[in-house]
C-alpha cells in the first residue's frame, strides 16, 4: 500500500509546500507551516445544483431579524441574516461578552437562542445577566468547549441565533489538537460554517485579538466567515466602536457608536456628541471638520499645534492621520501659503481617537495649523472639509452635500469647502464659501477670526 504523501500547510495563508521550511514562502510568517496528509476523500455524489431564481425565493422567506440594537443592526447591513456566520474580534475586557449577551437576550424574546460560554460557568453568565438586568427566561446558556455537543444542543433546540464565546476555548474531536492551536481553529470555523450554511442558524464567534490588533488565528478564519466585525476603544474612553472590515450581506467599514454604562452597552444616537464636546472659549489650533467613516458623516474636532523648535530635528506627529500626509501638507503650506514651518515642531490631533483615513481633512488641518501658528482662534460655528493638492489647488470631496447637510443640522453657520463642492443652494442657514486655492481657504477661514 502506497505511503500517502505529506503536504505542509500554512496556518497564516493556508498555502501549501511540499517540504517543511521555517518561513512560509507565500505570505513570509515564521513557524506558520504544519504537517497534513496530501490525500482527499471524494465525495460519493455529485453536487445537486439549485436555480437562482429558487434561492432568491427561498431568501426572502427567510428575511434579516433585529439584534436588538439599532447601531449593530446598521454595521450588519440591517440586521442578522439567518444562516450567516459573524467573527467579533477585539481586546480584552472591551465589552464583546457583554454586547453578544444583550444582543441574546434581546433576540431571545422571539427565537431560539443558544449561548455557549467556554470561559465562563453558566452561574458566572447568570450573574453577569442580572448585572446588565437582562430578563430573558429562554435564553439557552450552555458552559461547553466541545464543539459537536455545542452543536447537538443547538439543533435540538432549532436555534435561530448560536453565540460560541469563543472560538479559542472550543475544540472538534477530529482535529486532534489542543484548544486555541491553528488547526482546532480551523477545523472548528469550518464546522461552524458547515453547521450555518444547512440549518440555516446564524452563527456569531468571538475571537481573541493578536497584540498586532488582529483577531488571533490563521487570517483565513477572515476568509471563511460572512462577516468580520471589530471592537475599537481609545484608552480609557467609555465609547466603543464597532466597526465591519468584511461584509457580504452590507457595507463594509461601517461603523456603530456604544458607549459602555453600568447596565451595559448603550447605543450612541448621535455620534457628534462624543468628538464635539470643545472648549467653552474658541482656542487658536482648533477646528471642525466633516469626515466621512463608513455610510454616515461625522463631524469630528481637529487640534493642531505648532511650537517653536527647542532642540535637535523638528517634529511631527499625527494621532488619527497619515503622518507621510501631515509632511506633504507642510510642504505644500510653505510653498503655496507663505506658512513656514520649518522651525517648528508640529503636532495633530483627531479628537475622540478615531482614525481618519480620507483626503478631506486636508484643508481643515492646514486651516489649523496656520490658526496654531499665527495665535489666531477660528470662530466657533466655522467647519471645514477639502483636498489639497501638490499644486496648492483644493480638491472637491465625495458627499459634499451631505456632509454640508450633517454641519447645518449640529449647528454649524459658516463652511469653507471647495469650489466644486459648493451647491447653487446651500442649506438654510448655512453660508458656504467655496475656494480653489491654499491662500484663498485661509483668507476665507479667518474672516471674523480673534487676532
Amino acid at each position: 500500500m502506497a505511503r500517502p504523501n505529506a503536504v505542509f500547510v500554512c496556518g497564516s495563508c493556508g498555502g501549501e509546500t511540499l517540504k517543511w521550511q521555517g518561513q512560509c514562502p507565500l505570505c513570509g510568517a515564521w513557524n506558520s507551516l504544519e504537517q497534513r496528509s496530501a490525500t482527499r476523500a471524494r465525495s460519493a455524489a455529485p453536487a445537486a445544483a439549485v436555480s437562482l431564481a429558487a434561492a432568491g425565493a427561498r431568501s426572502d422567506a427567510a428575511a434579516r431579524f433585529g439584534s436588538g440594537h439599532a447601531e449593530l443592526d446598521r454595521v450588519l447591513g440591517g440586521g442578522v441574516v439567518p444562516g450567516s456566520v459573524i467573527l467579533l474580534g477585539g481586546d480584552p475586557g472591551i465589552g464583546k461578552s457583554t454586547l453578544l449577551l444583550q444582543v441574546a437576550a434581546q433576540v431571545a424574546a422571539t427565537r431560539s437562542v443558544l449561548y455557549a460560554s467556554g470561559e465562563e460557568s453558566v452561574a458566572q453568565v447568570s450573574l453577569r445577566a442580572q448585572r446588565l438586568a437582562l430578563t430573558a427566561a429562554t435564553l439557552g446558556v450552555v458552559a461547553e468547549t466541545d464543539l459537536q455537543s455545542i452543536l447537538a444542543l443547538a439543533g435540538e433546540r432549532r436555534a435561530a441565533l448560536l453565540v460560541i464565546d469563543s472560538i479559542q476555548t472550543v475544540q472538534a474531536g477530529t482535529a486532534g489538537a489542543a484548544a486555541g492551536a491553528v488547526s482546532q481553529l480551523r477545523e472548528c470555523t469550518l464546522e461552524l460554517v458547515r453547521y450555518a450554511k444547512t440549518s440555516g442558524t446564524a452563527v456569531v464567534i468571538v475571537g481573541h485579538v493578536t497584540k498586532e490588533g488582529t483577531i488571533a488565528g490563521p487570517r483565513m478564519l477572515e476568509h471563511l466567515v460572512d462577516t468580520v466585525l471589530y471592537f475599537e476603544s481609545e484608552a480609557g474612553s467609555r465609547y466603543r466602536i464597532v466597526r465591519a472590515t468584511k461584509n457580504r450581506f452590507g457595507a463594509a467599514n461601517e461603523l456603530g457608536f456604544f458607549a459602555m454604562t453600568a447596565a451595559g452597552l448603550k447605543e450612541v444616537k448621535n455620534p457628534a456628541a462624543i468628538f464635539l464636546s470643545r472648549a467653552p472659549q474658541p482656542a487658536a489650533g482648533s477646528i471642525v471638520t466633516v469626515a466621512r467613516d463608513g455610510g454616515r458623516p461625522l463631524l469630528i474636532e481637529l487640534q493642531a499645534l505648532v511650537d517653536r523648535m527647542r532642540f535637535g530635528a523638528p517634529r511631527r506627529i499625527a494621532q488619527g492621520l497619515d503622518a507621510n500626509r501631515l509632511a506633504m501638507l507642510l510642504a505644500v503650506a510653505n510653498r503655496h501659503a507663505a506658512l513656514s514651518l520649518q522651525e517648528h515642531d508640529v503636532f495633530v490631533n483627531v479628537v475622540g481617537g478615531i482614525q481618519i483615513g480620507e483626503t478631506a481633512s486636508d484643508l481643515p488641518v492646514l486651516v489649523a495649523l496656520a490658526s496654531s501658528l499665527k495665535s489666531r482662534a477660528l470662530p466657533a460655528e466655522l467647519v471645514a472639509f477639502g483636498e489639497i493638492g501638490l499644486t496648492g489647488e483644493v480638491r472637491p470631496v465625495a458627499w459634499g452635500d451631505e456632509r454640508l447637510r450633517e454641519a447645518q443640522a449640529q449647528g454649524f453657520r459658516v463652511a469653507v469647502v471647495p469650489r466644486d463642492n459648493a451647491p447653487r443652494k446651500p442649506p438654510e442657514g448655512l453660508t458656504v464659501l467655496g475656494v480653489a486655492g491654499v491662500a484663498e481657504a485661509l483668507e476665507a477661514a479667518f474672516a471674523g477670526s480673534r487676532p
